[in-house]
């Protein structure tokens, strides 16, 4: 049989996965296929964004900046469109979300898998939260033994000739980075003598402040739809979302700047 865009795409087995749990007398809610795609199209943008850190580490880690920075691009560039879906799942009223939140039942954002993984390449870490998701611990316990994004910057930087203190190499990858005062020097010349490192650099905190939007988009799109109190399916909701915000991914990269 050729090949055509249905069977390529898997069409028919894709828009069979959107199934509302509730029911009235007309039928389901009619934004419960809202939510479903919505976060299902978010799952797969995590999907995309894992592949693509898949290639920028490696390119790092071999001094390739080129393909880095066309990477970086795309990441970025799908993490505007993550902060944009939130504008079309605001088009929902909370009157309409709770019109069927109960079927919900213990079903959270909180049990992204996908988005966890990213939080975890990225270095947001931490071995308590890989311990919440018994089926996936072994994919999470994998992903903090793995280098973050961050610690390929460091073998990228050290491709390119700087000092990195082994220190810094041989950190705990099972933590997220801490300011590390050693490196600001070396981050400080770059800024000022080596424009090519300096771009990477600047990706880098491009996808920091990217997250960062995100978060709190995702922050208070959760307090307009259902207050401060408790999330869905058990989670604590906005409190433990807003515990996230302003923490930055790549500290050191942030707190070169007074001194350049």
């Amino acid at each position: 049989m050729p090949v055509t865009y249905g069977s390529y795409l898997k069409l028919p087995e894709l828009l069979s996965l959107q199934v509302p749990q509730s029911a009235g007398p007309q039928g389901a809610e009619h934004d419960e296929m809202l939510f479903i795609i919505i976060h299902q199209v978010y799952e797969l943008w995590f999907k995309l964004v894992l592949h693509e850190l898949a290639l920028v580490q490696p390119s790092l880690e071999e001094g390739d900046t080129p393909v880095a920075l066309e990477a970086f691009k795309r990441i970025l560039t799908i993490l505007k469109t993550l902060v944009g879906q939130i504008d079309i799942l605001e088009t929902m009223t909370p009157v309409s979300f709770l019109s069927f939140r109960d079927r919900l039942d213990t079903a959270s954002g909180f049990q992204s898998v996908q988005f966890r993984e990213v939080e975890f390449v990225l270095g947001a870490r931490s071995r308590a939260l890989a311990a919440h998701y018994p089926p996936a611990q072994e994919q999470l316990s994998r992903r903090l033994a793995e280098p973050s994004l961050y610690d390929s910057f460091l073998r990228y930087l050290v491709t390119r000739g700087y000092p990195i203190p082994a220190a810094a190499l041989e950190r705990d990858r099972a933590l997220p980075p801490e300011v590390n005062p050693a490196v600001h020097p070396i981050l400080v010349d770059i800024y000022h003598h080596d424009p090519e490192t300096r771009e990477i650099c600047e990706r880098m905190v491009d996808l920091d402040e990217g997250v960062q939007e995100w978060r709190y988009r995702h922050v208070k799109m959760v307090e307009r739809t259902i207050g401060t109190g408790g999330g869905t399916g058990g989670s604590t909701g906005a409190g433990y979302l807003r515990s996230t915000l302003f923490k930055a991914l790549f500290p050191d990269l942030w707190a070169i700047r007074p001194h350049l």
